[in-house]
C-alpha cells in the first residue's frame, strides 16, 4: 500500500519507516521538518493525504510540561481523521490515557480512559483517542517506548541520578515497556488489524528498582510517595514560572510508584508477537552488569502499591 505516515521524523516514526518500507509499502512522510515528502504542521494544517490508501498516524505533542497539546493532539486528530476518511488509519496513542485511580496490575483495552489524567499530554491523548476510535481506527495503546536514539525514558532517568544514586517513589513496583522496533512491528501489522484498540508491550513487565539500576549504573534508594508528591507539587510551580519542563511532576511520580503492566492479549490474538529486546539494549548502555539478572515474569496481579 501507499501509506502516509506522520512523525516520521521522531524516535518512533523512524523506526515505522524502516519496518513500513521493509515490509514492501510505498511510504508518503508528512511533518514540518525539512525532509517530509509533504508539509504538515498538525497545529494548524489539513494533511494532504492524495494518493495514499492508509494513514500511520505518530505525531504527537509529547511531554510532561508546557507544550501545544490540545492544538496537536486534539485539533490535530479531528483534522487529520476528516482527511483520512475511506482510508485504513493505524492511530498510535498512549498507554497515558488509561485512568491512574483503579489498579492498573493489569490493564486492558476497556479499562477506563476518560478522566483522572494527571497532564495534559494524558488528557489530551485520551481525546485523540476517543475520536480515533469513534472514526473506525485501529488505536495502538504503548507503554513506555525506549530504544537506541530515546530521547525520553532513558535521559530522564539520567538525568535523576545524584551522587551515583536515583532515588524513586515507593516500593519497588512492575512495569510494562516497549521496544521502539516492537512498536513498528505493530504499526506495520495493525494496517491489516480490526478497528478498536490494541495495547502494545514487550514480552513481560519488569521490575522497576533492577531496570533503572541497570540502565543508569546508579543504585537505587526509595523514597515515601507522598515526599515524592509534594516535592512534584514544587517542582512543577516552579516550572509554571519559569516555562521549563521540571525534572519531577504528580504524572511522573505516579508512573514509577504503581504496577503500570498491560494486557496484550488482543493484540497477541492476530498474529502479532513483541521480540525479546530489552536485554540487548541494556548491554549496548554499557551500564547492566553481566551477572544481572533483570527481570522475571510476575507471578500475579496485584494491587497497586503507594
Amino acid at each position: 500500500m501507499r501509506v502516509a505516515l506522520t512523525g516520521a521524523s521522531g524516535f518512533c516514526g523512524g523506526a515505522a519507516a524502516r519496518l513500513l518500507v521493509d515490509a514492501g509499502h510505498d511510504v508518503v512522510t508528512l511533518g514540518r521538518r525539512a525532509g517530509a515528502d509533504r508539509r504538515w504542521d498538525a497545529a494548524r494544517d489539513t494533511p494532504d493525504l492524495r494518493g495514499c490508501d492508509a494513514v500511520v498516524h505518530l505525531a504527537a505533542a509529547v511531554g510532561d510540561g508546557p507544550g501545544d497539546y490540545e492544538r496537536v493532539n486534539v485539533d490535530g486528530a479531528r483534522r487529520l481523521l476528516a482527511a483520512a476518511a475511506g482510508r485504513r488509519v493505524v492511530w498510535v496513542s498512549s498507554s497515558s490515557v488509561y485512568d491512574p485511580r483503579p489498579s492498573r496490575a493489569l490493564v486492558t483495552e476497556d479499562h477506563p480512559t476518560t478522566s483522572g489524567h494527571l497532564s495534559a499530554y494524558g488528557r489530551t491523548k485520551a481525546r485523540g483517542d476517543r475520536l480515533a476510535l469513534d472514526a473506525g481506527a485501529v488505536v495502538l495503546r504503548p507503554r513506555a517506548v525506549y530504544g537506541p536514539g530515546d530521547p525520553h525514558l532513558l535521559p530522564r532517568l539520567r538525568a535523576a541520578v545524584r551522587w551515583g544514586r536515583v532515588r524513586l517513589p515507593g516500593d519497588d513496583v512492575r512495569l510494562s515497556l516497549v521496544h521502539v522496533d516492537n512498536l513498528a512491528s505493530g504499526c506495520v501489522a495493525a494496517l491489516g488489524w480490526d478497528p478498536g484498540a490494541y495495547n502494545l508491550a514487550d514480552d513481560v513487565p519488569v521490575a522497576r528498582d533492577a531496570l533503572v539500576a541497570a540502565a543508569t549504573g546508579a543504585r537505587v534508594a526509595h523514597v515515601p510517595v507522598p515526599v515524592a508528591r509534594g516535592a512534584a507539587r514544587v517542582l512543577s510551580t516552579v516550572a509554571g514560572v519559569t516555562g521549563r519542563e521540571p525534572l519531577l511532576t504528580p504524572y511522573a511520580v505516579d508512573q514509577l510508584a504503581h504496577d503500570f503492566c498491560l494486557d496484550t492479549t488482543r493484540a497477541r490474538a492476530t498474529g502479532w508477537r513483541p521480540a525479546a529486546l530489552l536485554p540487548a539494549y541494556l548491554a549496548s548502555l554499557g551500564t547492566c552488569p553481566p551477572d544481572s539478572v533483570l527481570l522475571r515474569p510476575p507471578t500475579s496481579p496485584r494491587p497497586a502499591s503507594g
